[in-house]
């Protein structure tokens, strides 16, 4: 593991007044992935994980994760 990798990436999506930020960074080989739902601008919740070994590998390697935020997903409210 490289000690003195850092990466950063944040993916915006906007559909109305719904906006969903992805973001990825890694800091000194070790890392993090969380989505975030605004509504109206105003943050409604925030989903953090962290990410393995395996894929902070693949991301240095720039190999594309299929399903890299799947887990990130909240429940629905009724």
């Amino acid at each position: 593991m490289d000690k003195n990798f850092h990466y950063s990436n944040v993916q915006r999506h906007q559909y109305g007044t719904n906006k969903t930020m992805r973001k990825v960074v890694i800091k000194k080989g070790k890392g993090y992935k969380s989505i975030s739902f605004y509504k109206n601008g105003k943050l409604l919740r925030t989903v953090k994980r962290r990410l393995p070994i395996d894929h902070v590998t693949m991301i240095k390697n720039k190999q594309f994760i299929t399903g890299l935020f799947s887990d990130c997903k909240t429940k629905k409210k009724r």
